[in-house]
């Protein structure tokens, strides 16, 4: 599987999550690799410093009024900017893929602002990780 696919996987569990309460590893297909796992409980684990993220950089908009998909998406490519070594399985990927991987699944599966949106937030976290 690749991992593109397994990142959407673990988008869509965070998402589920979000909305249902229910934790990632019920929400994942019996099939998941351990990276997609692994990556959606980081994500779950992390949630609340990760909102505070993009609370900072979401001008004018409340974490809670963005979409809850559009969210996840943020959540887990913040995660895999900011904190590159919180999964444990696999070769962590590069800030500027990690956006890209999160405006093609926000292009794929959400209105037609979301990937300028979700762009936008995560052009300005690289930013400040790099000015750190």
């Amino acid at each position: 599987m690749r991992r593109r696919d397994q990142r959407r996987a673990a988008v869509f569990a965070v998402y589920q999550h979000d909305v249902t309460g229910s934790p990632v590893e019920d929400l994942l297909d019996e099939d998941a690799t351990p990276w997609t796992l692994a990556l959606a409980q980081a994500t779950q684990v992390r949630t609340e410093a990760l909102d505070q993220i993009i609370d900072q950089h979401a001008n004018g908009w409340a974490v809670e009024r963005i979409a809850p998909l559009e969210r996840a998406i943020l959540r887990v490519a913040i995660l895999e900017i900011t904190d590159p070594t919180a999964v444990e399985y696999g070769t962590p990927i590069p800030p500027e893929g990690a956006i890209n991987e999160a405006v093609e699944t926000a292009k794929g599966f959400c209105g037609s602002e979301a990937p300028g949106f979700v762009n936008g937030i995560l052009g300005a976290v690289i930013d400040e990780e790099r000015a750190k």
